[in-house]
């Protein structure tokens, strides 16, 4: 059951199918990156998560990305910055200097595609809405799944207690999402670990201050 209004449209890639479509929140520069990036990533056996310019001043470009099945290594950091560096400086979505950094999602990651609200469920999450849901943009609680569009979600019920309240929130009205960090998070990061190479928290980071940057050819 869809709970309050549709809030307004955001970007979201089309995939193969619905559960690896991407929620995309980028605007302006970020935006124009993320167009660029992410075939060149799926071309790299990878995906995008987010783009972001982060920074006081804004200039360290951040590219979030991670395999199909959530690993993401240095090395994976490292192929994949060199993989998209002459593209940047070809194209320039983003104007002046700036410092790549290519990283992995990390333990409190943010949630983007429908998959990530089943592989993650069961764990904490927090989610701010586009519009109000039910008179509210923020919801917090116990993560349960993804189903027809919806991420299920327990809540604390208004009138506090022990009891929870199921709520649903559209997917595509969403405009954050990220797992809260927990012992019991962390604990499950670590499980994963053991099965494989994950990459939680591990980033590689490539200064674009010697490309070209504003006509000057020597940095």
């Amino acid at each position: 059951m869809r709970v309050g209004p549709a809030g307004p449209a955001f970007f979201v890639v089309k995939a193969r199918n619905m559960l690896n479509q991407r929620l995309g929140r980028e605007t302006g520069a970020a935006l124009r990156v993320a167009r660029l990036v992410e075939p060149i990533l799926e071309d790299l056996g990878m995906r995008l998560v987010r783009v972001r310019m982060i920074g006081a001043a804004g200039r360290t470009l951040q590219i979030m990305a991670e395999r199909p099945d959530g690993t993401m290594t240095i090395d994976d950091c490292e192929t994949a910055s060199r993989a998209i560096s002459p593209v940047l400086d070809v194209e320039d979505p983003v104007s002046g200097r700036y410092d790549l950094e290519v990283s992995s999602p990390g333990i409190d990651r943010p949630l983007v595609r429908p998959e990530d609200f089943e592989r993650w469920a069961g764990h904490q999450v927090k989610i701010e809405m586009s519009a109000p849901q039910a008179g509210r943009r923020r919801f917090r609680g116990l993560l349960e799944g993804f189903s027809e569009g919806m991420v299920r979600l327990l809540v604390d019920s208004v009138g506090g207690g022990a009891d929870k309240t199921l709520v649903s929130l559209p997917f595509g009205d969403m405009s954050e999402a990220k797992l809260v960090l927990t012992d019991e998070l962390i604990a499950d990061a670590r499980a994963r670990r053991q099965m494989g190479p994950l990459g939680d928290g591990s980033d590689w980071s490539g200064s674009l201050s010697d490309n070209v940057r504003n006509g000057d050819e020597n940095g």
